[in-house]
């Protein structure tokens, strides 16, 4: 009888290390490949570049053209860097707590509303600092995702994942028309904010980043402490209520450390789309479904992703330049029409 326990552990075992594996694996690739794209992020551009330009450029030197280029490049890699993981951690909590594979902080309208929000304080409140665009955008992200999910719980049945999926639509398509509305007539506005609209990292500097990052670290400290209660909502409602889990507590915490993130990345870089629904989904091809892995490798390879897309958009049109929520769209797009196909994904 002890035999049989005993040999009938070894499959979960050998299971365990195996995931082991594949995730110690993963983590290390993702970190390579988020440093090769720091790197190629710093070295490419409209000005090519040698490496003891990079090295001036990192020093703080900007004696010639090439060492200011690559000191300009520094911030717009960290920004790049930054705003990536947090759209890919957001992303991956709010597929979390709703349970709805195709939730995305643009697909659900909260970018939206942290846009809509920032156009409307510098247009009828003359807002014009940094700091109080991230405030604004953050509660614009609020209320966004407090809108979509009551429109999503109208009517019997409650907030189904394809319910949420459609009132985020509705609500984005709604959002892009006010702002839009806002900033036709307004050519100040328009001027310096239509580049924002598509979503880009071309215009950070030493002090964007460092306004943004206090942000960016609460809401990640505040997801991954989310991480083991987004395991138990996986399993559904009333399984995590009895499991004794505060439900509601669980989602409303998880989902706020979601909106802090990407507030504060759609305020210094506009709404850039799709991260938060590509890298959560591949990643846990390679990690499993574990939020206590997966938050943090999709950190990592949301980085990586964006990071990569912003040097395409230099290289591909040099000496112009494409806008990193272009490229992350033309990535993004193709991914969520697949996703909506393959019917075993409906939810989580």
């Amino acid at each position: 009888m002890t035999a049989l326990a005993a040999a009938s552990t070894v499959p979960g075992d050998a299971r365990v290390r195996r995931w082991g594996r594949r995730r110690v694996v993963g983590l290390t690739a993702l970190v390579v490949v988020l440093v090769v794209a720091a790197v190629l992020s710093v070295t490419f551009g409209a000005r090519d570049v040698t490496a003891s330009d990079v090295w001036a450029g990192l020093t703080g030197s900007n004696d010639t053209a090439s060492a200011a280029a690559v000191a300009k490049r520094i911030p717009r890699t960290l920004l790049a860097i930054l705003v990536g993981a947090a759209l890919a951690v957001s992303g991956a909590v709010l597929q979390g707590a709703t349970r709805n594979p195709l939730a995305d902080p643009q697909i659900l309208g909260i970018n939206g509303g942290a846009g809509l929000a920032i156009v409307s304080g510098i247009a009828f409140f003359g807002l014009s600092s940094p700091s109080m665009y991230i405030w604004v955008g953050m509660l614009g992200a609020a209320g966004a995702a407090v809108l979509v999910y009551a429109i999503g719980s109208l009517g019997s049945g409650g907030a189904t994942p394809l319910r949420l999926a459609l009132a985020g639509a509705v609500t984005a398509v709604a959002f892009s028309s006010l702002t839009s509305a806002i900033l036709l007539p307004r050519t100040d506005v328009m001027n310096v904010f239509r580049f924002w609209q598509i979503g880009g990292v071309g215009g950070a500097t030493p002090e964007t980043v460092g306004q943004v990052l206090p942000f960016l670290i609460v809401g990640l400290i505040v997801c991954l402490a989310s991480a083991p209660a987004l395991n138990t909502l996986a399993l559904g409602d009333e399984l995590a209520a009895g499991l004794g889990a505060r439900v509601r507590t669980a989602r409303l915490i998880a989902t706020a450390g979601a909106v802090v993130l990407c507030g504060a990345a759609t305020a210094v870089a506009g709404p850039i789309g799709f991260v938060g629904l590509v890298i959560p989904h591949m990643l846990r091809l390679i990690v499993g479904v574990d939020h206590r892995w997966l938050l943090p490798v999709s950190a990592l390879g949301g980085a990586a992703l964006l990071t990569l897309a912003d040097v395409v958009g230099r290289v591909v049109a040099r000496p112009e330049e494409i806008e990193v929520g272009i490229v992350t769209a033309l990535i993004g797009a193709p991914f969520f029409i697949a996703l909506v196909r393959r019917q075993r994904m409906r939810a989580l």
